[in-house]
C-alpha cells in the first residue's frame, strides 16, 4: 500500500506544486484585499482543487501504461482502488489547510470575513462535500467508461457534485427556513457532510467491484 500511495503522490506532485504556488500567491492577495467573494472563491478552490487535481492525475498512469503494469505487481486490485480513495482524502485535507490558513489570516487582519462566524463551517462543509461527491461519482465512471475519457468524466462528476450539494442545501433551507440559528447551521453542515461521506464510502466497494471485473 505504501508503494501505491508513493506512486500516486509522484504522479500528482508536479501539478500539485504548481497549484500550491498559485494558492500561496492568491492567498497573499486575499489576506491583503478585503473581499468576501474573493475569500469564498479562494477557500472553495483550495478545498476542491487539490483533490480534483489528484483525480485528474489518474489518467497519467494509463496514458503511460503504468496503470496496466501495476496489475502485474504483487498487489491486489482492491489495494489499487483503496490507494486512490485514500489519496483523495489526503489531498482534500491539504486543500482544507490552505483554505483554513487563508481564512484565518484574513480574519486576523480584517476581522470576521463572514456575516456570522459559524458560516465558515457551512462553507467548509459545502466545499468538502463537493469534493467527496465528485470523487464518489468519478471513480466508478473512470473504470466503467475507459481511462481515455478521464477529463470528461471529471467534469461530469464535478457538475453532478455541485448539483447534488445545491439540491441538499435547498432542502435544508426549506426544512429550517430563512435565518437559521447557530445550532441549525451546525446541524445543516453536519448533515451535508454526512451525506457526502456516505456516498464516498459506498463508492469504494462499487468501484472495487467494477475494477475486479475489468479486463485489459
Amino acid at each position: 500500500m505504501k508503494g501505491l500511495l508513493k506512486n500516486n503522490f509522484y504522479a500528482v506532485r508536479s501539478s500539485a506544486k504548481t497549484l500550491a504556488v498559485f494558492m500561496l500567491l492568491l492567498g497573499a492577495f486575499v489576506t491583503v484585499v478585503v473581499s468576501q467573494q474573493l475569500l469564498f472563491f479562494y477557500m472553495l478552490l483550495g478545498i476542491i482543487g487539490f483533490s480534483v487535481n489528484a483525480a485528474a492525475s489518474m489518467g497519467k498512469d494509463y496514458i503511460s501504461k503504468w496503470g496496466r503494469y501495476k496489475l502485474t505487481l504483487p498487489v491486489r486490485r482492491v489495494d489499487i482502488v483503496k490507494s486512490y480513495f485514500i489519496e483523495q482524502l489526503l489531498w482534500l485535507l491539504v486543500g482544507m489547510i490552505f483554505a483554513g490558513a487563508g481564512m484565518g489570516l484574513s480574519w486576523l487582519f480584517h476581522g470576521c470575513p463572514f456575516d456570522r462566524g459559524i458560516d465558515a463551517l457551512m462553507l467548509f462543509s459545502a466545499g468538502s462535500s463537493i469534493s467527496l461527491f465528485a470523487g464518489a461519482i468519478f471513480f466508478p465512471l473512470f473504470y466503467i467508461g475507459g481511462e481515455e475519457r478521464n477529463g470528461a468524466f471529471l467534469a461530469i462528476s464535478l457538475l453532478c457534485a455541485v448539483g447534488i450539494v445545491m439540491g441538499i442545501t435547498t432542502l435544508i433551507n426549506g426544512m429550517f427556513g430563512p435565518g437559521m440559528t447557530t445550532v441549525q447551521t451546525v446541524l445543516a453542515a453536519m448533515l451535508l457532510l454526512a451525506c457526502s461521506l456516505m456516498a464516498f464510502v459506498l463508492s469504494y466497494p462499487v468501484t472495487t467491484a467494477i475494477f475486479e471485473r475489468k479486463e485489459y
